[in-house]
């Protein structure tokens, strides 16, 4: 085993799993087990909640906004200073690439709290509305806006530090507490908050982290447990309708960050063109990402060069991954056997379905023994295909022609998804007229960053509801109360 074990954080104490049970925590890399977790039982699970609702309800922690910003502050401190255990976490457990390790995976995520953390002081917990006079008599109005209550944070195994702070932090600065069940196949990325939660002096009750190897038990206990105000959850779309369905009866708020199946846009005028092509390739953290592009269009007059250059891109980085000691591969293994066994079914299915399979699309055993599926091109894809529809979360690219702007707007708007797009063009303002009419929740143009801790991140259509990051992602854990004062 690589990594330490993993308890139970509940009631700000870290804890055995009911009767001591644990589970094997499995390494991508290998196929073999990393560590042990704690395998959280029912009553483990209420046991959490019942303490997320006595520290919400019982304390003032949801009134003492300055005592929260520092507590989080020391939080940041704290990852940063374990940067290293971090890192290890991603690349065992999670089995990120070292370059990916230091950029999302770990990095972007303690910078994204980072981001969240600074724009607190930016949330307006009280808003004069000024007098009115209605009825005969005056009335001065006051909007205040308040915690919503104890959350239950619901996160995937993709990217894990990354979603798991970009619940945690928000909601625990919102004066909300906070129960976090993280996915199964990434325990430990959720275990050490807890760990750190303890080095920084939070409460008994606000944050507690629940590690289960049943994938579904804990989840719904949270959903359906009228203890809990509001699920936050990040994952596929087929679990985000169960969700809603689950919770409907206590009426949960909710939010969810659900699936992409993201269109890069390369337009005929694009500053160098091939270049622009060979960068599309899906590789980073083998595709395992919900705004990752997986859908290249490319305009039809163009097509055969953009072919030629993906076969170029393909070749060159038939070496660059896959290596767990290189700092400069962004690509490793996929999570997990099951996992492999979907990417590589999407694959025979894109064979069957008449695309032509460009580069890749084999296990690549002679990597070690872990879960390894190559680089991955279909070209002459239909939008229509499966492959182009359907949400893949492997290393597989599908490349579509287009005839004109027009076509590729359709094309692209032409999905249940709508998570994220990306545009280029030589034309500022050519690939602007583009990416407003597309229907996702950000847009990159030329490359710019349309990610990033400080702004929202979210989806249209079945790609979710509501924000996440920034200061909207800070709000989706308030409510707001309106008093009207009577002014005799």
């Amino acid at each position: 085993m690589m990594l330490s074990n993993g308890k139970l954080y509940i009631d700000g104490e870290l804890r055995e799993a009911a009767g001591g049970r644990t589970y094997d925590d499995v390494g991508p890399w290998t196929g073999e087990v990393v560590a042990k977790a704690a395998d959280a039982s029912a009553q483990d699970v209420s046991t959490a909640i019942a303490a997320a609702r006595d520290a919400f309800d019982a304390t003032d922690w949801s009134r003492r906004h300055a005592e929260r910003h520092g507590l989080l502050k020391k939080f940041l401190e704290l990852l940063r200073a374990n940067r290293d255990k971090l890192v290890s976490i991603a690349r065992h457990e999670v089995g990120s690439a070292l370059g990916a390790a230091s950029r999302a995976q770990v990095d972007g995520a303690v910078e994204g709290a980072a981001d969240v953390i600074e724009l607190f002081p930016n949330v307006r917990w009280e808003e004069d509305r000024g007098r009115r006079d209605q009825y005969g008599f005056g009335t001065q109005r006051l909007i205040l806006r308040e915690a919503m209550g104890v959350v239950g944070a619901i996160t995937p195994w993709n990217v894990p530090f990354y979603v798991n702070l970009g619940k945690v932090v928000p909601a625990l600065l919102a004066g909300c507490t906070v129960v976090l069940k993280p996915a199964p196949e990434t325990p430990l990325a959720g275990v050490i908050l807890g760990e750190l939660a303890i080095e920084a002096g939070f409460p008994p009750g606000v944050f507690n982290v629940i590690t289960s190897s049943d994938p579904a038990m804990a989840g719904e206990m949270l959903v359906t447990d009228p203890r809990v105000d509001l699920i936050s959850f990040t994952g596929s779309t087929a679990i985000g309708k169960r969700i809603m369905e689950k919770g409907g009866p206590t009426l949960k708020r909710l939010f969810l960050e659900l699936g992409g199946k993201s269109a890069n846009i390369v337009l005929d005028d694009a500053h160098d063109f091939a270049a622009t092509v060979m960068r599309a390739i899906v590789c980073f953290h083998a595709g395992q990402g919900c705004a990752i592009a997986t859908r290249l269009l490319v305009p039809r007059s163009r097509y055969a060069e953009a072919v030629g250059a993906l076969e170029k891109a393909y070749a060159g980085f038939a070496g660059r991954w896959g290596d767990f000691n290189d700092p400069g591969h962004v690509m490793g293994p996929v999570i997990s056997k099951r996992q492999q066994d979907r990417v590589m079914g999407y694959i025979e299915l894109g064979k069957s379905e008449g695309a032509r399979l460009l580069a890749g699309g084999r296990v690549r055993t002679d990597k070690g023994g872990g879960f390894f599926v190559e680089p991955t091109c279909f070209v002459d894809v239909k939008n229509s295909m499966r492959i182009a529809q359907e949400e893949i979360f492997g290393p597989v690219l599908a490349v579509i022609p287009f005839e004109d702007d027009e076509d590729a707007i359709r094309i692209a708007n032409d999905s249940d998804y709508g998570l994220s797009a990306m545009v280029s063009s030589g034309s500022q303002e050519r690939a602007m007229k583009i990416a407003r009419r597309l229907r996702t929740g950000s847009v990159s143009v030329n490359g710019g960053m349309c990610i990033s801790g400080d702004l929202p991140f979210g989806g249209y259509k079945r790609s979710g509801i509501g924000r996440e990051w920034g200061l909207e992602g800070i709000e989706e854990y308030l409510e707001i109360k309106a008093i009207g004062i009577a002014v005799r």
